[in-house]
């Protein structure tokens, strides 16, 4: 087998940006994505914008043009598609890696397809991919979803959507637009803070002149065929319900990370262990880039600020070499 410098685990917007600084520098590499190109974005919901402006969202220099300031998914598919294809980077799509195990001198990864050997390798797999259970009875039901994509499935239908954040409020509006019969479960007393400033009022205004019901301070405790029952402080209610999107968050996989050796921090954050000015974790030469390095703090780490990882890693790896 052909020994690469630098494997990279999954095809998102960083795992690209670390496989093209990995060329510019002339270092052998693969990126490896479970899924299609920027596979976590693919499956955001259908018309979501995102919070930051274009700009903030390039990687490389490689200028990103859209409509609105603010781009949309699809722009955004187009873009690191283009980026993927216009460079010609060594990607293979649909290919999990299952395994990384240490040789003597170097990396065997193992994937769905082959194996590999590399010296050195970038974990870049974010944190779509695993919801944050109710765990609640019922939460297995068919009525139940952790991913949004398209509010016309819940048109005239009652639907309860669990959650404070920007994926939630964005769902709620949507499906309330096309007709859904929309309740804001939240466990707290009031919207998310982080919740894009210009859908915040929106939401607000819905819930003031009670087009979108809202119960604070509440979790859902069962769900059932045809209603849910949420406990508040001072009461237990039960809804009549159809369908509910509990848009409670992510995180990444730890127990992949944990299975190659990368130690967590022994708290609720579970931060995988690295060295922020490299990249490195407790494994020589295996790197950490992107959301992952945030562990259960998802909301700390965007395409924003996470893009100088790559030459972070990549600097790294060409002074060892």
């Amino acid at each position: 087998m052909n020994l690469l410098d630098v494997v990279i685990i999954g095809g998102g917007p960083i795992g690209i940006a670390c496989g093209l600084e990995a060329k510019k520098n002339g270092l052998s590499y693969l990126i490896l994505e479970k899924g299609c190109i920027v596979n976590s974005l693919y499956n955001y919901p259908a018309k979501m914008q995102f919070f930051s402006s274009s700009e903030k969202l390039e990687i490389d220099n490689i200028p990103f043009i859209s409509n609105e300031a603010k781009p949309k998914k699809e722009e955004a598919l187009e873009y690191y598609r283009r980026i993927v294809s216009s460079n010609n980077l060594d990607i293979n799509l649909f290919e999990k890696v299952t395994n990384v195990t240490k040789d003597t001198t170097y990396y065997i990864v193992k994937t769905s397809k082959a194996t590999y050997t590399a010296n050195s390798v970038i974990i870049a797999t974010g944190f779509y991919d695993i919801p944050n259970k109710l765990n609640i009875l019922g939460e297995d039901l068919p009525k139940v979803s952790h991913y949004y994509n398209n509010p016309h499935f819940f048109s005239k239908q009652k639907l309860a959507v669990v959650g404070a954040s920007n994926s939630s409020i964005d769902a709620a509006l949507e499906c309330w637009r096309k007709g859904a019969d929309v309740t804001l479960i939240i466990r707290g007393s009031e919207v998310g803070k982080r919740v894009k400033y210009w859908v915040r009022p929106d939401i607000i205004n819905r819930i003031e002149e009670g087009s979108i019901k809202v119960i604070y301070n509440a979790n859902i405790t069962e769900i059932k065929e045809r209603e849910i029952v949420i406990k508040t402080a001072n009461e237990t209610i039960v809804l009549e319900n159809d369908y509910v999107l509990a848009l409670t968050g992510y995180r990444p996989n730890f127990n992949f990370l944990t299975k190659i050796g990368i130690t967590l921090s022994n708290d609720a954050k579970k931060i995988p262990t690295h060295n922020t000015d490299t990249m490195e974790t407790n494994l020589n030469n295996v790197f950490l880039a992107g959301v992952i390095c945030g562990g259960m703090e998802t909301h700390k780490w965007f395409i924003e600020n996470s893009r100088i990882h790559a030459k972070k890693i990549i600097s790294t790896i060409l002074k060892k070499k």
